[in-house]
């Protein structure tokens, strides 16, 4: 049977106080509807059409990677019942079931999509609702059973004192038949505290024309937890959080403090992997096996090898970490900065767009941008790619086994040979020959007696 997902996102969300659409807060690095199409994908939909309405525009860019989908613009917001009715014109002449979603759901599995359209599939229902049971269900419609068969959903702000004492909710989430559903959904009318149109007043409609209704109840009701403040994005983006956290755990990864260890979802750690407090694990970043990444580390959209070492409160962002490599503390490592096996980058040192080759370090005090440096090179303290001119950036290149001293200043567009070195303090110009030793500075002079004829002498602190 073919499956057609509609997911409703054209709500401003005003109790998030935002110029963005709800919908594209982040939970775990993600968009919050992007946790919702991608597990609607384990469904394997014929279409998907996707509700929008404030700041459309907006929210089409933000998925235009995600192929395939189809937008409709819902204006102006007249309920949930209005939204699919937007949606129907792109579903013309389709056949099968219809699960519909909310983009502001993000903790929706793929397990409990396939039980909701297992459920409606073999029942023949004409609809199927997913609840949960909760303690605390203010905010949500309530579930009015007749007997054991649900009879209808009452809205909290529309129900009786003894209906909001139910703790069964509905999540707004359905699975429909497709045949007679935008019908039936014109026959809804907005008699409600709110003047919308509801699609909760369809189960009635159904009930009262002999049709099923049928229900599946999660068995974690945070799957269903909706996200319409700040507050309740911090808590369930901290639930998303501890859920990653424990899945790398269980697969062999040591977080020492997962409380205070934020990775995102797409993150990949490999076995036997260290994680101190306080790192956060950013993008689509992989890390290898056997690395130590220590506390107060941002790694984000980056690669990072087996046996790696990242030292304390280095940030690393779209860059790459070889085999066996070391870095930090306190190193930024940035726009495609490649590291190579074995090599290593110490403290307060930069490397933008550049290659340090295999055995290669930097330890101390450096900027290095643009630059391609070979194998066992060494990189003096204080030592500078001059990569930009006034109009354009430049390229340096280092050679294998050469030696830039302390404080030097490379000049691109320059190239240190093979083997050559440059001297403590060299500004170069030119290009220095394999074998070749650079300097700059001329010859240190004393002289005597100088502070006694100026009468600076110095002064004892005690």
């Amino acid at each position: 049977m073919n499956v057609h997902i509609v997911v409703l996102a054209a709500g401003k969300g005003t109790r998030m106080l935002s110029a963005r659409p709800k919908v594209l807060h982040r939970v775990a690095g993600l968009p919050m509807i992007d946790h919702v199409l991608a597990s609607a994908t384990a469904l394997q939909p014929k279409t998907t059409t996707v509700v929008v309405g404030y700041q459309a525009e907006l929210l089409k860019a933000a998925l235009s990677d995600h192929p395939g989908l189809t937008f409709v613009v819902q204006e102006p917001q007249r309920g949930t019942a209005h939204a699919l009715l937007v949606a129907e014109p792109a579903l013309r002449g389709q056949t099968g079931t219809l699960v519909l979603l909310s983009g502001d759901v993000p903790m929706l599995t793929p397990e409990t999509l396939k039980r909701l359209l297992d459920r409606h599939t073999a029942t023949g229902a004409a609809a199927t609702v997913l609840t949960a049971m909760v303690d605390r269900p203010r905010g949500y419609g309530r579930i009015v059973r007749s007997g054991e068969q649900i009879a209808r959903i009452v809205e909290e702000r529309d129900a009786s004192s003894a209906e909001r004492d139910i703790r069964e909710i509905n999540s707004g989430i359905y699975a429909f038949a497709l045949d007679g559903l935008f019908d039936a959904v014109r026959t809804i009318a907005p008699q409600n505290a709110q003047q919308e149109y509801y699609l909760t007043d369809l189960v009635a409609v159904y009930r009262q024309r002999g049709l099923g209704v049928e229900t599946v109840t999660v068995s974690n009701a945070d799957e269903i937890r909706g996200i319409n403040s700040r507050n309740e994005l911090a808590e369930v983006s901290r639930i998303v959080r501890q859920q990653k956290n424990d899945e790398l755990m269980a697969a062999g990864v040591t977080i020492e403090d997962p409380a205070t260890t934020y990775i995102d979802a797409a993150v990949q750690v490999g076995a036997d992997t260290i994680i101190r407090p306080g790192v956060s694990l950013e993008g689509r970043t992989t890390i290898g096996a056997s690395c130590e990444i220590h506390s107060g580390v941002r790694i984000v959209d980056s690669r990072i090898g087996d046996r790696v070492t990242v030292l304390n409160h280095c940030v690393v962002t779209n860059a790459s970490i070889a085999d066996g490599a070391s870095v930090g503390p306190f190193a930024h490592l940035r726009n495609e900065a490649d590291v190579r096996e074995k090599a290593r980058v110490g403290n307060f040192v930069e490397l933008k767009k550049t290659v340090l080759g295999p055995g290669s370090k930097s330890m101390h005090l450096a900027y290095l941008g643009d630059a391609t440096i070979g194998a066992n090179v060494n990189i003096g303290a204080g030592t500078i790619t001059c990569n930009y001119d006034g109009v354009k950036k430049n390229a340096t290149v280092i050679e294998d086994d050469a030696f830039i001293g302390s404080d030097s200043q490379l000049i691109a567009p320059v190239t240190v040979g093979k083997g050559a070195y440059v001297g403590s303090g060299t500004t170069v110009r030119v290009d220095v020959p394999a074998g070749s030793l650079a300097v700059s500075a001329g010859k240190q002079r004393n002289i005597e007696g100088w502070v006694e004829k100026k009468g600076k002498k110095s002064k004892t602190t005690e």
